[in-house]
Order: C-alpha cells, then structure tokens, then sequence
C-alpha cells in the first residue's frame, strides 16, 4: 500500500527529502501560493506548527502555481517572502502541480484517497489540506478555505497526536 512515506520531495534548498523522514509524525500536507487570498493562512500554518510540533505536527507546505498563476516566484523568492512575512519555519518544498496531466504521483495518491470532510477529486484552490497519520495514512482533507485554526481541523490534529 502506498503511503505519505514513500514519496520524495525537493525542498526550496534544491535538496530531496524522502517524506519517510516525517514517519511517526503527524503530517499537513498543504499546497500554498504567496499571491493568493488565503496567503494570511500562513500565519495560521505556522501556529500550528509552533503549537503542535513538539507533540509530532509538521506542516508540509508545497507551493502551486496552478491557481491564477498565484505562486510565480524562484524558489529563493518563496522562501524569502515566507519568512519575511510569516516568520515561516515549517517544511516548504519545490513547486508542484497538483492537478491535471502534469499531477506529481503524491498529489495524484492524495486526490484518490476516500476523505472526509472533503471526499476525493482534485485539489480545488490554494490552501488544500490534507492530514496523514503517523503511518502515513491520509486521516483527513480540508478544503482550501478551511482556517487552519479552525476547530474541526485542530480537533482531528490533536487526536492524531
């Protein structure tokens, strides 16, 4: 069975990063934009990520220029605006498509998971989240305009945990 852990990634460094190193944590695997309206969520990724990493949150964040072309920047220029803006410390990797005929094979496996509260299909703006277990297992999805402080999101975090 194919899970969160056998995917690897680049990160905005240039480096690759097998998402095993993340087993045994609780993962939100978000795809972020920087010229979105739902950039301030940021903040609200980063809360979580301060609020919850010691107990075994990391947040994933994946930029995607598929939306209105609103992450056009360089590597350099995401992690630059991230950090400078939100004090952004989490995990952030390369830009990915996570829709259509150019779909990365971990955004293809996420899409196709039975989820709840948003069920399977493809990611439908900035901000998507998804939370994988441990095991790397998906636990849940969340639409894009879901707050990350948002209750129903921070109660299937906790009890991951």
């Amino acid at each position: 069975m194919t899970n969160l852990h056998d995917f690897t990634l680049h990160t905005l460094d240039g480096h690759e990063q097998p998402l095993s190193a993340y087993s045994g944590r609780v993962a939100l695997v978000v795809n972020v934009a920087s010229q979105c309206g739902l950039t301030p969520q940021y903040a609200g990724l980063q809360v979580l990520h301060e609020s919850f990493g010691g107990r075994g949150l990391t947040v994933l964040g994946i930029p995607c220029n598929q939306f209105k072309g609103q992450e056009p920047g360089t590597a350099d220029e995401i992690r630059a605006f991230c950090t400078a803006n939100y004090g952004v410390t989490f995990p952030m990797f390369d830009k990915l498509e996570v829709n259509g005929p150019g779909r990365h094979p971990l955004y293809a496996w996420l899409c196709a998971q039975q989820t709840e509260p948003e069920g399977p299909g493809d990611v439908q703006w900035n901000f998507g989240k998804f939370l994988v277990g441990k095991d790397g297992a998906v636990l849940a999805r969340f639409e894009p305009t879901t707050d990350p402080q948002a209750p129903e999101l921070v109660k299937r975090i906790e009890a991951a945990l």
